[in-house]
């Protein structure tokens, strides 16, 4: 048995759908089966890895049809995708959400405690998008590096937006390098531990990721 999404989180498990005649529209019930096998392929890809399943396997756990499949998705890959992209929309919109009236060093720690306080949530969804996405080949790293540029922007817009006299004092690869580092030992974290404890490394990587993100100090030469 895969490991079960947490509902609420990422996804939201929909209520089983009536048997016989009922008052759902054909878009209420394609939202819920599109639900269902979003949640399906996120917990077999956590489970079994990319190679470990296909559309027949998504079907059987989300309780569609390959019809139903063929209807929302072009194949095992666009449905991941799909899922990875609700992911990568959740965490930022978890980010959005962090106090940032305190000085620098409190705005990292509220979005490291902010990203792996969702990974925690959902240790399925973080599984299967932070450890074995990147086996479903270029395309799929590719999106993951399009998403990291995006929280990377994001952390660089939030500064600049709460400390305007910092405004391109830091390049955007010391925030893309912040966020890859946060992204890898947290991988590594769920890829080595069945229970855990990311929220443990909140104040050790506040400490180092707020010096990656400072800007450099200038230089005074004397002669």
């Amino acid at each position: 048995m895969p490991d079960l999404i947490t509902s609420g989180v990422v996804f939201t498990t929909p209520p089983s759908l009536p048997r016989g005649r009922h008052d759902l529209s054909r878009e209420q019930v394609t939202a819920a089966q599109r639900e269902r096998m979003l949640i399906a392929a996120t917990e077999l890809l956590a489970d079994t890895g990319h190679r470990g399943f296909g559309v027949r396997e998504i079907c059987s756990r989300a309780a569609v049809s390959r019809a139903n499949f063929y209807s929302c998705f072009a194949d095992k890959d666009a449905c991941v995708s799909a899922a990875y992209d609700r992911f990568i929309a959740v965490c930022l919109e978890r980010l959005s959400k962090v106090d940032s009236s305190g000085d620098w060093a409190d705005c990292v720690r509220g979005l490291v405690t902010a990203y792996l306080g969702t990974l925690h949530s959902d240790l399925a969804s973080a599984r299967a998008f932070q450890v074995e996405m990147d086996a479903l080949g270029r395309e799929a790293r590719g999106r993951r590096r399009a998403a990291i540029v995006r929280l990377a922007e994001f952390v660089r817009d939030l500064r600049e937006r709460r400390f305007p006299d910092t405004a391109g004092q830091v390049p955007l690869s010391a925030y893309l390098g912040a966020i890859y580092a946060l992204r890898q030992i947290a991988s590594d974290v769920l890829d080595e531990r069945d229970e855990p404890e990311l929220l443990s490394l909140v104040p050790e990587l506040t400490g180092w990721l707020t010096r990656m993100t400072e800007p450099a100090p200038t230089m005074e030469w004397t002669r």
